[in-house]
């Protein structure tokens, strides 16, 4: 690359989306299964049941736009579910059942799907 000249970044999207089911590989959590709620930015998921913290609220006074009368929060200890980066889960293959890796493969008709990189089986997602 000639001087001056700047290298293009070229995000790559995650292999793992919304309603894949999913083993946590590392942290206190490792060995657990679950689903993936929500992927946040390109490198964090949010996987239902896993990675939960405890979050102290306290009481406040929510004022509505339509409401004339505000409305109180209650307070207390909430269970919040914390996001983990996408490279400590794997993807659970709903064929073979085993954590795999996500190979992709072009269909007959050109269209292109994840694959299980252990049995070759199409990776169905099932969005809520």
């Amino acid at each position: 690359m000639p001087a001056g000249e700047v290298a293009k970044h070229v995000t790559k999207m995650p292999e793992i989306r919304r309603g894949d089911q999913v083993l946590v590989l590392t942290g206190k959590d490792a060995g657990k299964r679950g689903t993936v709620d929500r992927v946040v930015r390109p490198d964090h998921v949010i996987v239902g049941g896993v990675n939960v913290s405890k979050r102290h609220t306290k009481p406040r006074t929510l004022q509505g736009r339509n409401e004339s009368a505000p409305q109180i929060q209650q307070g207390g200890i909430l269970d919040k579910t914390m996001p983990l980066p996408i490279s400590n889960v794997m993807v659970v293959c709903p064929s073979c059942g085993q954590p795999t890796r996500v190979r992709h493969t072009a269909l007959a008709n050109g269209k292109s799907v994840r694959v299980c990189a252990r049995c070759g089986e199409p990776l169905a997602r099932e969005v809520k």
